[in-house]
């Protein structure tokens, strides 16, 4: 029987994660990227079969990249692409064992991200006016420190992903993850302040009003995601806070202040939504009412009801 190529087995692998694990295309090429270069390297070393594959070889594989100046983050999605595959090799009974399980990437020095002290957020939030721009831009920035948004998680938020009654939030997160948030008083008010507003909003003349849309600009329409950077550099540069100050810097303002103040590093992954490859079980077994209650023990601006000044009159 004619041996089947090194080729073979990754098209097969791919069919499987388009077909049968329903993975988004850009996941199977980046799956296929990573084993087309294994499969040049085998090439080389003269391997023409994936059972022939040894754990030592691997790691010249993975020697050779990091020599090239491939960092270590790389690397390890590479790794964990290998080790994919010599699973459902092994599955479909090519290969006996896994030669990945043995091989690590070396470690990349992690920057660590920008973020605001609480003084620069209480400076970026102390905005006041009735102009309806104004009104609308604290709620934005007020729900983005509240709870830890992406910017494409607010901006794609409708009015029916707000629970008032419950103080959360509804948003659908990568992956199509969606998750529940607790919402801050602060937040809350702002918003509410904005919906009355948005209810009788002078938009420009012809404009279809986007009716779902929490979020919506002077023509009517969803934010955009663009129109919302521009609206907080505006802000930041009005508030005299230096830096360039972006949304996704706000969410990492959130999780920096909530994890210095709860020190739960799990509730604070599974508020911003991010399950690690690694961890993503423990973090899915974590309720609500427990988030809730760390949120409100934490976070700087939380308190479930406003405080007299804030409340309407």
């Amino acid at each position: 029987m004619k041996q089947k190529s090194l080729q073979h087995y990754i098209g097969a692998f791919t069919g499987h994660l388009r077909e049968e694990r329903r993975l988004s295309e850009n996941t199977v090429r980046s799956y296929q990227r990573d084993l087309n270069l294994l499969q040049v390297f085998c090439q080389r070393l003269g391997i023409t079969q994936w059972q022939l594959l040894a754990n030592h070889q691997l790691r010249q594989f993975v020697a050779d990249a990091h020599r090239a100046g491939i960092s270590g983050k790389t690397l390890q999605r590479r790794l964990s692409s290998i080790r994919t595959f010599f699973n459902y090799l092994g599955r479909e009974g090519q290969v006996k064992q896994n030669p990945a399980l043995s091989v690590t990437a070396p470690k990349t020095m992690q920057k660590l991200p920008k973020t605001l002290d609480t003084d620069q957020v209480a400076r970026l939030l102390n905005v006041r006016s009735s102009k309806w721009h104004t009104v609308r831009d604290l709620a934005i920035l007020e729900l983005f420190y509240s709870s830890g948004l992406r910017l494409s998680e607010l901006t794609n938020t409708d009015l029916t992903d707000i629970d008032w009654d419950d103080a959360t939030i509804r948003v659908l997160g990568k992956g199509n993850k969606e998750r529940v948030l607790p919402v801050g008083s602060h937040a809350l008010a702002a918003m509410q302040k904005w919906l009355k507003i948005r209810a009788h909003l002078p938009v420009k003349k012809r404009a279809i009003v986007d009716e779902s849309a929490l979020f919506i600009s002077e023509l009517g329409r969803r934010i955009s995601p663009r129109n919302v950077q521009s609206r907080i550099r505006h802000w930041t540069r009005s508030q005299n806070i230096p830096g360039n100050i972006h949304p996704h810097m706000l969410r990492h303002s959130f999780a920096s202040h909530m994890l210095e103040s709860s020190g739960d590093l799990r509730a604070v992954q599974e508020l911003l939504g991010h399950a690690d490859i690694s961890t993503t079980q423990i973090y899915t077994h974590l309720d609500f009412q427990h988030l809730a209650e760390v949120y409100d023990k934490a976070h700087p601006r939380a308190h479930r009801k406003p405080a007299p000044e804030d409340q309407e009159t």
